[in-house]
């Protein structure tokens, strides 16, 4: 296991080398941004997926152009690609990081423009968030075997894959730019403040569309109402502060912008398939047990 600190242009990032096999590598990622500024230009020598289970970033591929990466997204980095990384309201960002050649990108994609077939960003589905933080806890387990990381890894990348698949439109490239880039503008805002009382109205204003547009616009490009989409991000939020910290379920509800305790338990349950406190009394092994078993169900519901 290997690690780098380097401080960068915007902010201090921490990289490690969590896992490498020849199908796969895996590491995680932190950062803890000095200013929302963009960094300098880097290029990756293989194919990323970008996972956060906490925070935000932004990807910046080409002027005006840029994807926001969080908790319910998985991001794209073409390998040999320039991008420029940004932390919007410089919250900061922790993810995990899987790393593959071309031969693992799916059949119908043709490898010299594999950035055209794929997306920059897609909408995680909960089987791959749960497998996310399963894959997380075993790569922290000393137990665990190299080909269970491995093919933990692997799923999960076909899980991301998946959703990262162009969704064509039939309007004109320029059209589909703005409101692309529109869409973009507000899930940076949802990204950065998810617990605020949002309204059509000021996320329309955000996008600088009418909101009746906005509303049509952001369920064909995300797959999701609005409302859908900012209660997903509360979701997805929350879920690392009930595995990962010892703070009380009522003040991680309302941090996430829940009326109530018993609100957020009701749509946790309803999401993930579990109580927040079912998941967070369950310890160590208990707790991949727990997460394993919503992956199951999660992979029959989907067969």
């Amino acid at each position: 296991m290997g690690s780098m600190r380097h401080r960068g242009q915007a902010a201090s990032i921490v990289r490690r080398t969590l896992f490498e096999g020849a199908a796969i590598g895996i590491s995680s990622f932190a950062a803890h941004p000095e200013s929302d500024a963009c960094g300098d230009v880097e290029r990756q020598n293989r194919n990323v997926v970008v996972l956060p289970f906490s925070g935000v970033f932004a990807k910046h591929d080409a002027p005006g152009r840029h994807v926001v990466g969080t908790p319910s997204h998985a991001v794209f980095i073409a390998s040999d690609t320039p991008y420029r990384v940004a932390f919007p309201g410089a919250v900061g960002d922790r993810a995990i990081i899987l790393r593959f050649d071309d031969a693992l990108l799916p059949e119908e994609v043709d490898r010299r423009r594999c950035g055209d077939a794929l997306g920059s960003q897609g909408l995680l589905t909960v089987e791959a968030m749960m497998r996310r933080d399963l894959l997380r806890r075993r790569l922290t387990d000393t137990t665990a075997e190299r080909l269970e990381i491995e093919t933990l890894g692997l799923e999960l990348l076909s899980l991301c894959l998946l959703v990262l698949r162009h969704k064509h439109m039939p309007n004109r490239a320029a059209a589909r730019q703005r409101r692309l880039r529109a869409v973009e503008r507000v899930k940076e805002a949802v990204a950065v403040a998810p617990a605020e009382a949002w309204s059509v109205a000021r996320l329309a204003a955000v996008a600088n569309l009418s909101p009746f547009h906005l509303c049509h616009v952001f369920r064909e490009l995300v797959g999701a109402s609005i409302h859908e989409y900012v209660l997903r991000e509360r979701l997805a939020q929350a879920l690392n502060a009930v595995l990962d910290s010892g703070d009380d379920l009522t003040g991680i509800a309302l941090e996430a912008g829940f009326a109530s305790h018993s609100h957020f338990t009701a749509r946790f349950r309803n999401f993930f398939g579990c109580t927040p406190s079912a998941l967070r009394q369950k310890k160590g092994v208990g707790q991949i047990s727990q997460l394993r078993k919503i992956v199951t169900a999660r992979t029959s519901d989907r067969d």
